[in-house]
């Protein structure tokens, strides 16, 4: 079984699990938006993304960290943060892929990740699967590290 584990945002990465298997971690795909040029999701470089993944195998499902606003954060924020979560979602909903969603402290709390300094998750990411430690060495890598989390939860049968 294929498992796209999704973890959502601007900075956010996908995680391709073949059974147990780590078979690849990439960052969200993005590009500019706006005079400002702020970053958005490119949706159709991200349906093509994932197209290619479920194209590998007839079994396969995505499991997406469900998010919500934060307490105190900006009206602006709020809405890119749900746009991209939304575009996320139509991505996976065009393609007919069944989709999990999964509370961030369900799945720290699997990984003893409760309460742990956020990059904490690049560590346990790194313990579980070694050879991909050079794609989790910097400390803007923690984004691919809960994609692989993710991912691994819903392996681990904890969904």
């Amino acid at each position: 079984m294929i498992v796209i584990g999704i973890d959502p945002g601007i900075t956010g990465a996908l995680s391709v699990h073949e059974n147990s298997d780590l078979k690849e971690v990439t960052d969200m795909p993005v590009m500019p938006q706006g005079k400002k040029n702020k970053q958005q999701v490119n949706a159709a470089q991200l349906g093509h993304i994932i197209k290619t993944i479920q194209e590998r195998n007839d079994n396969y499902c995505a499991v997406v960290e469900q998010v919500q606003p934060m307490p105190m954060e900006g009206v602006t924020s709020s809405f890119n943060f749900g746009q991209t979560f939304g575009i996320i979602k139509g991505a996976l909903g065009a393609l007919k892929i069944p989709v999990y969603f999964v509370q961030p402290r369900k799945w720290k709390k699997h990984f003893n990740l409760i309460g742990a300094e956020k990059d904490a998750s690049r560590t346990k990411a790194i313990e579980l699967y070694p050879s991909y430690s050079n794609f989790l060495s910097r400390k803007k890598d923690i984004n691919r590290a809960e994609a692989i989390l993710i991912g691994r939860f819903f392996i681990d049968g904890e969904v």
